[in-house]
């Protein structure tokens, strides 16, 4: 049974969005090491190291987002798509009924 939605559409809007995830991963990593350093600071209090640990966290989220795109991939039935490639390779006809 064909799928009534589009997998080509999904998998290329998921192609993109792991484009621009891919640019912002050395911006990130950058932010990391900065805040890394910044916990090396003489004398920081508990409370702004504790933020600091906290942003740290939060920036390596971003293989739990890589993950999840992985996730979308995965279920997108490969037939439908492989299908879709192909009539779009062809272009589109308009039924005559």
């Amino acid at each position: 049974m064909a799928i009534k939605w589009s997998a080509l559409k999904v998998s290329e809007a998921m192609d993109e969005a792991e484009g621009f995830i891919k640019e912002s991963e050395t911006p990130l990593g950058l932010a990391k090491l900065v805040v890394t350093e910044a916990r090396k600071i003489p004398n920081l209090p508990q409370y702004m190291d504790v933020r600091l640990i906290s942003l740290i966290s939060q920036i390596e989220r971003m293989d739990k987002i890589k993950s999840v795109l992985q996730s979308i991939r995965d279920d997108i039935p490969q037939a439908d798509l492989e299908e879709q490639r192909k009539q779009a390779e062809y272009g589109t006809q308009q039924s005559i009924l």
